[in-house]
């Protein structure tokens, strides 16, 4: 296998990956030593990324939020892909975004403005991609769109409601957004090789895979945690 061709493993993933597990029921993706695939479903990434690579996939799955409308001028949740989104958003030719995060161990932004949502007065916001997953966030953000605005649902919710009057005053439009597509991979990949797009700094921890069993609760648990990353070199 050529060096720039590394099999790495990650605790979260995207659902167009998972589908590669035919044995298993994994929604959010998986982690495996060896993992055997079509070869069109195998790209090619810059030696440069190094382990950064891994986040292509999940960078991919933020692209595809944003390249169904606008790019947002909202971000809610500032975890890894509400970075990612704020990255994208940025290298994409957007302006820098405005993103909510109610954990001040989480408000350090990279070319944008990230606040507590209590201390944002602003009600008149284009589009919106909530990155949160929270299920009672919609009514919150219909209350801060403008009109015709757009509010895109880049979660994944156990069940969505929201008052109708607000969202029809507004004509708002909801926008659901889930699995990346090839050519999300393609234009991803292009913005991280030609450097408007930087991975870096994303994967906070990284543990053997045969730490597992103490990586997944470290992975949704620790407010510090952005990205886990199963290593399997030494297994």
């Amino acid at each position: 296998m050529p060096a720039r061709m590394r099999v790495a493993g990650s605790v979260s993933g995207s659902l167009y990956p998972a589908r590669i597990y035919t044995e298993a029921r994994g929604l959010f993706g998986g982690t495996a030593r060896r993992v055997v695939m079509p070869g069109i479903r195998a790209i090619p990434i810059p030696e440069s990324l190094g382990r950064d690579g891994i986040l292509m996939a999940l960078a991919a799955t933020a692209h595809h939020a944003i390249a169904g409308g606008t790019t947002p001028d909202l971000i809610v949740g500032h975890g890894i892909l509400g970075q990612l989104l704020a990255r994208l958003t940025i290298a994409m030719g957007g302006p820098a975004p405005t993103v909510w995060e109610t954990n001040p161990t989480r408000r350090q932004g990279d070319g944008y403005l990230v606040v507590d949502p209590e201390s944002d007065a602003r009600r008149d916001y284009g589009t919106i991609i909530d990155a949160s997953g929270a299920t009672d966030i919609v009514d919150a953000l219909i209350g801060r769109l403008a009109k015709r605005g757009e509010i895109v649902l880049a979660g994944f919710y156990s069940r969505i409601s929201f008052g109708f009057p607000p969202a029809f005053m507004r004509e708002a439009r909801l926008r659901i957004s889930a699995e990346f597509t090839p050519e999300d991979l393609a234009a991803t990949r292009s913005l991280a090789e030609s450097g408007a797009l930087s991975l870096a700094e994303l994967i906070s921890h990284v543990r053997p895979a045969d730490q597992a069993v103490d990586a997944y609760p470290a992975a949704f648990e620790d407010a510090t945690c952005r990205k886990m990353v199963l290593d399997w070199r030494q297994i």
